[in-house]
């Protein structure tokens, strides 16, 4: 396994319904791309299209087990992905709750009753 940068996107990688479907069924644990074909709606080719980009991303890795390559997750790119959302979500929620618990909620406004219009008298 090589230690580079991944060449593509995970985040790109993962707007894909089918990649998010895939990214799923391996987290369950390793499949040939034959398993992964007959759990999704997609062809084989469609299905090996998909892996390649998750592996471009970083999100997948492949090992060769006898003629047949198993395809799992790469844990240090998940691990990335879910440090990045971590880190920004995390930051919005202490905002979020430092602002909600120094927030004193205002009294419920009764609604005005509606004015009687006054009629004018030629």
């Amino acid at each position: 396994m090589s230690n580079a940068a991944p060449a593509g996107d995970p985040f790109e990688a993962l707007g894909d319904p089918n990649r998010r479907a895939i990214v799923e069924l391996l987290g369950g644990g390793g499949r040939s791309v034959g398993e992964v074909a007959e759990a999704l709606p997609i062809s084989r080719p469609a299905v090996s299209r998909h892996l390649r980009l998750l592996k471009e991303a970083g999100l997948v890795v492949e090992e060769p087990q006898g003629t047949r390559r198993i395809y799992r997750l790469h844990d240090q790119g998940v691990a990335a992905v879910e440090a990045y959302l971590t880190q920004v979500w995390g930051e919005a929620v202490g905002r979020f709750r430092l602002l909600a618990e120094n927030t004193t909620p205002s009294p419920e406004r009764a609604p005005r009753p509606a004015r009687a219009r006054r009629s004018v008298r030629p």
